[in-house]
């Protein structure tokens, strides 16, 4: 698996991308802002895939709006990190994986890059169920033929051969709007208490109690701040190239934080929207309605809300989430491979490999276990996601910390406290769900 020429790979290979979007020096803020956005959204699309949606409704069902703040919570922090992603990426002109493997040892390099990839892994079984699952709402085939359908989106990967980076980032907004615009018509239906929301945005520790609520809650951190979106926006950053010229660095790390909190805000508004359409629609109703998961969620909705139109842009949101957040998975993957190990492969081999390893568990799963079995094993893989967490954020906080890396763009000790205060937070939070399962 040697570097092959450009011509036989597709447009994701982080080393192929880079500054191939120039920003001339004499444009205006306006035009830097339009020509650098772009990076934030390819991330925050991998915060709405459907294992978002599973710990989302599966939270909202059972618990009400009790779970929110979690997913608030776990978008500032998403935001907080991803800035310091994009920042590490802007200065060094390295990915998380390729300093990795400069200056950590090469047996600790292979554990980080088995665990991202284990990550990549997990997210894709929850994209191959979330689409089956869509597949199988909205064409009534069996939810085996859904996911067997998947196979196919190798074919889209194909379809993006040497299109260019801001190509795909214009198909990723289409499919994100297209989630936003189902799900707000959705809420419009469905009419949640706003005050009742507002409150639940505050955090509570009795919210948590019960290992239930921490196993959901540890979910939605792992489906909200993903593993290898951090490996993605250190590299993905670089396909932008500013003109030299005086503080251009300073300007160019400004203008990707406000890309990157716009895009995870709007991505947090998404996340926020299932759960309380899942906590208004179902937790709320006073008609008897029992979910189980996004199956009965779907077929509820228009009894719920009494419109069958809500039930087909649910089926609808939730295949776009699926289809967008492959296009990002696959880009993370060459990102993690290329990083650690060094190897370049076409995209549409690195989705098979990927798809292929999904496929394994996800059908073995639904045809050992039945339909029954999809909403488990989606929160269960955002659990998995959670639990990777801490192996590619110690890794970050040390290279954005380090003066001789990042020089006046080192973290300050304030940030720094902060940083490695959430690393202890989601590492102790992991600790006491395995104490808890065990």
């Amino acid at each position: 698996m040697s570097p092959l020429p450009k011509t036989a790979t597709a447009p994701f290979c982080p080393s192929e991308v880079r500054g191939s979007v120039f920003i001339p020096a004499g444009a205006s803020s306006w035009k830097k802002w339009l020509l650098i956005w772009g990076p934030g959204l390819l991330v925050s699309i991998g915060y709405i895939d459907p294992g978002n949606w599973a710990t989302d409704i599966a939270a909202g069902t059972k618990y009400g709006y009790d779970l929110l703040f979690v997913v608030l919570l776990s978008s500032l922090a998403a935001i907080f990190l991803q800035a310091i992603s994009a920042r590490v990426g802007i200065v060094t002109g390295k990915d998380i994986a390729s300093l990795s493997r400069e200056f950590f040892p090469r047996r600790l390099n292979i554990a980080f890059w088995l665990f991202a990839e284990v990550a990549i892994v997990a997210c894709d079984i929850a994209e191959v169920l979330g689409a089956g699952l869509a597949f199988h709402l909205l064409l009534g085939c069996s939810l085996a033929v859904g996911i067997l359908i998947t196979i196919l989106d190798t074919v889209i990967v194909l379809g993006l051969q040497g299109r260019g980076f801001r190509q795909i980032e214009a198909i990723i907004l289409g499919l994100f709007l297209t989630v936003g615009i189902c799900l707000g018509f959705e809420l419009y239906l469905a009419g949640p208490h706003w005050l009742e929301v507002a409150r639940h945005l505050a955090p509570s520790i009795k919210a948590l109690h019960g290992p239930e609520r921490l196993y959901l809650a540890v979910g939605i951190i792992g489906a909200t701040v993903m593993p290898h979106n951090l490996y993605l926006h250190s590299s993905i950053v670089q396909t932008r190239k500013f003109a030299a010229g005086k503080n251009t660095e300073k300007e160019i790390v400004r203008l990707n934080v406000v890309d990157t909190v716009l895009a995870l805000s709007v991505a947090f508004l998404i996340n926020a929207a299932i759960l309380i359409l899942a906590a208004s629609a179902f937790y709320e109703s006073d008609i008897g309605l029992h979910v189980n998961g996004i199956e009965d969620a779907y077929k509820l909705l228009a009894p719920a809300l009494g419109s069958t139109a809500a039930m087909y842009a649910f089926g609808i949101a939730l295949l776009a989430s699926g289809q967008s957040a492959t296009f990002t998975g696959t880009i993370a993957g060459q990102v993690i491979l290329e990083g650690y190990m060094k190897l370049q492969i076409p995209c549409w081999a690195r989705r098979i490999i990927t798809r292929g390893l999904a496929l394994i568990p996800a059908l073995g799963g639904v045809l050992l276990m039945g339909d029954g079995a999809l909403n488990k094993l989606m929160v269960l893989s955002q659990v998995v996601l959670g639990l990777q967490l801490p192996f590619v954020i110690y890794p970050l906080l040390r290279f954005a910390g380090s003066r001789k890396l990042m020089g006046s763009f080192a973290s300050g000790y304030f940030e720094a406290g902060c940083a490695w205060l959430l690393f202890a937070l989601i590492t102790g939070c992991n600790i006491w769900l395995l104490v808890q399962i065990i």
